[in-house]
């Protein structure tokens, strides 16, 4: 299970990074439900996951992002991100973490994610992803 945890989060961050929709999207179920933010109603399916990105990373460049270690209840699983971009408002930090729900092929059926935006660029703290 931590082999399939770490490299769905590996492919996560490559999509980031690379602004990649479709890859994206592939990381999900067909009936996913992606809540980017809890006071909206969630993008569901494929379709949804790949609307989303190619909204939201279409302004950022630079992006670099930090996966933390993956850890688990069964099927649900919460991980840390830590990301820095150029958007068309300037330099942002990002981190947050993702609540994630798997099938049994290792697609997300659920992401619930949470975040918080700082100015400019910076580290993660000392223990931050563990």
């Amino acid at each position: 299970m931590t082999a399939n945890l770490q490299q769905w989060s590996e492919d996560y961050r490559l999509a980031w990074v690379n602004r990649d929709p479709d890859a994206a999207a592939a990381l999900f179920a067909p009936d996913a439900t992606y809540r980017s933010n809890i006071f909206e109603d969630p993008h569901v399916g494929q379709e949804g996951v790949r609307a989303y990105w190619s909204s939201v990373t279409s302004d950022q460049s630079e992006v670099e992002v930090l996966m933390g270690r993956p850890f688990s209840n069964g099927e649900r699983v919460a991980v840390e991100f830590w990301a820095t971009m150029n958007t068309g408002e300037g330099e942002i930090t990002l981190p947050g973490c993702l609540l994630l729900d798997f099938d049994d092929d290792w697609r997300c059926r659920a992401l619930r994610e949470y975040w918080h935006v700082g100015e400019s660029r910076s580290e993660p703290p000392a223990g931050w992803g563990i």
